[in-house]
């Protein structure tokens, strides 16, 4: 078992629900075990222990939180539902939904992609990593989509060099506050992690950080948002949430890198992986798979379209 503790300082910006708060500065810890560790004691505000998962903070206010990790020695399996899009001998290909960690991680055993693969399909569990089995690219906690998996050792081999040598189309859906400055753009700029925040990544400067290109797509203009399509030629961490911040466009909903209190009442951000082509090993052309838009982000796009009717 091991304790480690993590200090946070609340930016300049609205004010937000703790839980909300930290919740976003861990990409692989649930809402709902931060929630646990505020009941328990485990978080403070300005030194003063805090056990309401509502309370509020506001920008200058320092935070502390003790993760206590008592980690498996295996990634146990868990009979969890998944939406199943594509399996063959070589590949699983998912909807994830959103909420979701791929793999397991810091402060976060159970109630991830992996958990649930490790029941559908346990032969994985030797495939790739020991820590990530069978994972050859991940989706953040918030983001839905398309999700592919190798089966085989074999397979992950295939499968990561397309994703190292970019032999791949990357199709996302994104709902962002404003506009951004052109129709249609291709954002050029590095990636590297945030100096000030170790959770967060930041756009590098003077030559820092590993190359990241994204091109944007507008579908749709409202009077305070735009619609976009996005498509990643690179696949940096936080890549389109960090990118459209940077272009003044920050993802609808995304209090990490946008604003603290969200344009629109929705429970996570508005981003979701739509579609991947990739080669499947043994195969000489690509397949396309899709995931449609989830209720609760196509119920936004309804309410927007609806407020553009005369």
């Amino acid at each position: 078992m091991t304790q480690n503790t993590f200090d946070f300082k609340v930016e300049p910006g609205e004010s937000i629900r703790i839980d909300k708060y930290l919740s976003d500065q861990f990409e692989d810890v649930s809402r709902s075990q931060i929630q646990r560790l505020i009941e328990a004691g485990s978080v403070s505000v300005n030194g003063m222990i805090v056990e309401k998962t509502s309370t509020i903070v506001l920008p200058g206010d320092s935070l502390q939180i003790l993760l206590i990790e008592d980690k498996p020695e295996k990634i146990i399996p868990e009979g969890i539902p998944l939406d199943l899009i594509y399996e063959n001998e070589n590949v699983l290909v998912i909807n994830k939904e959103s909420g979701m960690v791929v793999h397991p991680g810091a402060g976060n055993y159970s109630g991830t992609v992996v958990n649930a693969l490790l029941a559908y399909y346990p032969p994985i569990r030797v495939v790739g990593e020991p820590e990530r089995p069978g994972v050859v690219h991940r989706l953040d906690k918030e983001t839905s989509g398309v999700l592919i998996f190798a089966k085989t050792n074999k397979a992950y081999k295939w499968l990561v060099q397309q994703f190292k040598s970019r032999e791949l189309q990357k199709i996302y859906l994104a709902l962002v506050d404003g506009h951004p400055p052109t129709p249609t753009g291709r954002i050029e700029a590095p990636i590297t992690r945030d100096i000030r925040n170790r959770t967060r990544m930041a756009v590098g400067l003077r030559g820092q950080g590993k190359e990241a290109i994204s091109e944007y797509f507008e579908r749709q203009r409202y009077e305070n948002h735009s619609y976009l399509e996005v498509h990643l030629l690179t696949g940096r961490t936080h890549q389109i949430r960090v990118h459209l911040s940077y272009i003044g466009a920050p993802v609808t909903g995304d209090t990490l890198y946008g604003h603290r209190k969200p344009s629109i009442d929705l429970e996570r951000f508005f981003l979701h992986a739509s579609a991947l082509s990739i080669k499947l090993p043994g195969d000489r052309a690509q397949k396309t798979f899709t995931a449609p838009l989830p209720e609760d982000l196509q119920s936004i796009l309804n309410s927007l379209n609806k407020q553009r009717t005369p």
